[in-house]
């Protein structure tokens, strides 16, 4: 039976949404944004009834902390269209909260959180985004995007980098397969608490329906893509056969035609008549003249 791990979005946040798991939480915060978090206040709890596993429905992990307002967004693929959808995520959570009366919060800042796979491993660990101009200076100064590059701290595992691995534990451990997490819960209490939740989430039938389906949806979507990318080869492929059938024919006949001039400049170096050239070529009298106006 399939284990969703931390690299799904939906696996994830049914972990962090929870009241009593906010220590694994702040701790995750703390070691992305390098603060010390001191209030945390999960803003979307009261409207799932109770219930995180609602059908079809989005799970937010939209936070008020002492350090700012906090969206957090687990992304395993690097598609453009997921980096679209997530800034305009954070710009609607952006536009609802800043205005307070009749004034804006200049204060508070926004800030979204990337787990973000397929960004390489040899990339930067974490990438800030303000909105800045040419010249480096800040638009607004309450808006950030972190985007945390997963395959750098997976691969720290990897490599048995002990230090370093110990040092982003929070972190590295959310990418980590059951038997992987199992191993390393013998040594720390917090990735201990974070797989018993994860494995009571897998164990839930509700989630392992939404998951099914939510895959379901997935395998026909990338199998659409391949047999449309597939259809746009074959075209690709018969339009460059047929430009190299045409560039092929257009030098035939540009070689057809040096030979006809050839010929009937020989012939004419030999003083014969044009109507004799025409008969001799079974080129029209034009044709010929057209040839002797070229040369």
């Amino acid at each position: 039976m399939k284990w969703y791990s931390g690299k799904y979005d939906r696996a994830f946040k049914e972990v962090m949404l929870k009241e009593n798991n906010k220590d694994i939480l702040k701790a995750l915060l703390e070691k992305i944004l390098n603060v010390t978090i001191d209030e945390l206040q999960i803003l979307n709890v009261e409207n799932l009834l109770g219930n995180v596993h609602v059908k079809s429905q989005r799970l937010d992990l939209n936070l008020k902390t002492n350090v700012g307002r906090i969206n957090v967004e687990v992304n395993s693929t690097n598609y453009e269209y997921v980096k679209v959808r997530n800034l305009a995520y954070l710009f609607d959570i952006y536009s609802h909260s800043t205005l307070v009366g009749e004034e804006y919060d200049i204060n508070t800042k926004y800030i979204q959180i990337n787990l973000s796979y397929k960004l390489g491993k040899n990339n930067d660990p974490i990438d800030i985004y303000e909105i800045k101009n040419n010249k480096g200076k800040n638009l607004v100064d309450n808006f950030f995007v972190y985007v945390v590059n997963m395959d750098y701290y997976m691969n720290l595992w990897y490599t048995k980098n002990k230090r370093e691995i110990d040092n982003n534990l929070v972190i590295v451990m959310l990418g980590l397969e059951k038997e992987e997490l199992l191993n390393l819960s013998r040594k720390d209490g917090m990735v201990l608490k974070y797989m018993e939740e994860l494995n009571k989430v897998n164990e839930e039938p509700e989630f392992r329906e939404y998951m099914s389906l939510e895959e379901d949806q997935r395998k026909i979507y990338n199998t659409f893509r391949k047999e449309r990318d597939d259809a746009f080869k074959e075209r690709d492929d018969a339009f460059k056969l047929l430009d190299e059938s045409l560039k092929e024919k257009n030098e035939t006949i540009k070689k057809a035609k040096k030979e006809k001039e050839t010929i009937v400049k020989n012939m004419l170096d030999s003083n014969m008549s044009i109507e004799d050239i025409s008969k001799i070529t079974e080129l029209s009298i034009d044709e010929v003249n057209q040839i002797i106006n070229g040369i």
